[in-house]
């Protein structure tokens, strides 16, 4: 399985779901690609915001290391699932995608979580740590569940 996760600047609520999907699937002995990216260029390169590092790191998850980056064209054909935390950032992935993209495009509390559809991960950029643990706890779930249901 290959699965990408999208937000919009790829340096909170992607990098954190990259984070503990990596960490799960560590967990459970499943051998996933795992990566995250942003529909916009603003931070490409960029460490993680310093309350996502926090917020992971307080939940055992090292996310330090990684580094923000924008989708490319050829993340449509490389992906099985891409999963974007938003609606906005889910229309910018599926304006983006070409007609032969392979990849599955929906948002990471749609395909697998009943009762969730057209659930979006808030946004934590603008808030405090407590609001980037609040959007940890709501990836956990769904990654744990995304897990359950594709493993």
């Amino acid at each position: 399985m290959k699965l990408l996760l999208v937000c919009l600047g790829n340096i909170c609520r992607s990098p954190m779901a990259e984070g503990v999907f990596r960490h799960l699937l560590r967990e459970r002995g499943l051998n996933w690609q795992i990566d995250s990216a942003g529909t916009a260029d603003y931070h490409v390169g960029e460490a993680p915001d310093p309350r996502a590092c926090q917020a992971s790191a307080d939940a055992g998850i090292n996310i330090s290391a990684l580094r923000a980056r924008q989708v490319e064209a050829r993340d449509f054909l490389r992906f099985d699932w891409i999963l974007a935390l938003d609606r906005s950032n889910l229309r910018a992935l599926q304006a983006q995608a070409n007609s032969d993209a392979s990849a599955q495009i929906g948002l990471l509390l749609d395909p697998f979580l009943e009762g969730k559809q057209n659930s979006e991960v808030a946004d934590p950029y603008w808030g405090d740590l407590a609001d980037f643990q609040s959007c940890l706890v709501q990836i956990q779930h769904a990654a744990e569940d995304v897990i359950a249901r594709i493993a």
